[in-house]
Protein backbone atom coordinates (compact mmCIF):
# COMPACT_ATOMS: atom_id res chain seq x y z
CA UNK A 1 0.00 0.00 0.00
CA UNK A 2 2.80 2.02 0.87
CA UNK A 3 4.15 1.75 -2.91
CA UNK A 4 1.31 3.24 -4.64
CA UNK A 5 1.04 6.03 -2.20
CA UNK A 6 4.65 7.09 -2.89
CA UNK A 7 3.68 6.40 -6.72
CA UNK A 8 0.46 8.64 -6.78
CA UNK A 9 2.57 11.92 -5.35
CA UNK A 10 5.40 11.37 -7.39
CA UNK A 11 2.86 11.16 -10.46
CA UNK A 12 0.80 14.15 -9.45
CA UNK A 13 3.84 15.73 -8.79
CA UNK A 14 5.05 14.76 -12.61
CA UNK A 15 1.66 16.13 -13.81
CA UNK A 16 2.17 19.32 -11.98
CA UNK A 17 5.48 19.63 -13.22
CA UNK A 18 4.39 19.02 -16.98
CA UNK A 19 1.75 21.91 -16.94
CA UNK A 20 4.21 24.13 -15.54
CA UNK A 21 6.17 22.95 -18.25
CA UNK A 22 3.76 24.00 -20.70
CA UNK A 23 2.27 26.70 -19.43
CA UNK A 24 5.92 28.30 -19.54
CA UNK A 25 6.08 27.59 -23.06
CA UNK A 26 3.25 28.70 -24.25
CA UNK A 27 4.21 31.96 -24.62
CA UNK A 28 6.71 31.84 -27.21
CA UNK A 29 4.55 31.51 -30.01
CA UNK A 30 1.17 32.78 -30.71
CA UNK A 31 0.46 29.96 -33.81
CA UNK A 32 0.57 26.68 -31.44
CA UNK A 33 -0.55 28.15 -28.13
CA UNK A 34 -4.08 26.30 -28.12
CA UNK A 35 -2.23 22.86 -28.79
CA UNK A 36 0.19 23.78 -25.75
CA UNK A 37 -2.93 24.81 -23.73
CA UNK A 38 -4.65 21.54 -24.30
CA UNK A 39 -1.74 20.10 -22.82
CA UNK A 40 -1.49 22.06 -19.54
CA UNK A 41 -5.52 21.27 -19.31
CA UNK A 42 -4.00 17.78 -19.63
CA UNK A 43 -1.79 17.43 -17.07
CA UNK A 44 -3.87 19.49 -15.07
CA UNK A 45 -6.69 17.42 -15.20
CA UNK A 46 -4.76 14.50 -14.52
CA UNK A 47 -3.07 15.96 -11.43
CA UNK A 48 -6.44 16.27 -9.99
CA UNK A 49 -7.76 12.51 -11.31
CA UNK A 50 -4.77 11.38 -9.73
CA UNK A 51 -5.29 13.22 -6.57
CA UNK A 52 -8.82 12.11 -6.10
CA UNK A 53 -8.41 8.69 -6.89
CA UNK A 54 -4.96 8.70 -4.47
CA UNK A 55 -8.10 10.21 -1.48
CA UNK A 56 -10.26 7.55 -2.61
CA UNK A 57 -7.47 4.51 -2.54
CA UNK A 58 -6.76 5.68 1.20
CA UNK A 59 -10.60 5.85 2.24
CA UNK A 60 -10.38 2.54 1.00
CA UNK A 61 -6.96 1.47 3.20
CA UNK A 62 -8.85 2.95 6.30
CA UNK A 63 -12.46 1.20 5.39
CA UNK A 64 -10.54 -2.25 5.38
CA UNK A 65 -8.51 -2.06 8.03
CA UNK A 66 -5.25 -1.74 6.36
CA UNK A 67 -4.05 2.06 7.78
CA UNK A 68 -5.56 2.88 11.32
CA UNK A 69 -5.42 6.84 12.39
CA UNK A 70 -3.18 7.41 14.76
CA UNK A 71 -3.58 11.59 15.75
CA UNK A 72 -3.06 12.96 19.17
CA UNK A 73 -3.68 10.98 22.01
CA UNK A 74 -7.30 12.47 23.70
CA UNK A 75 -6.24 14.90 27.21
CA UNK A 76 -3.02 16.03 25.75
Amino acid sequence: MSYLVVFAFVAIIGSLAAALFFMLRGGQSSDATPDKSKRMVRALAMRVGLSIVLFVCILIAWKFGLIQPTGIPPGR
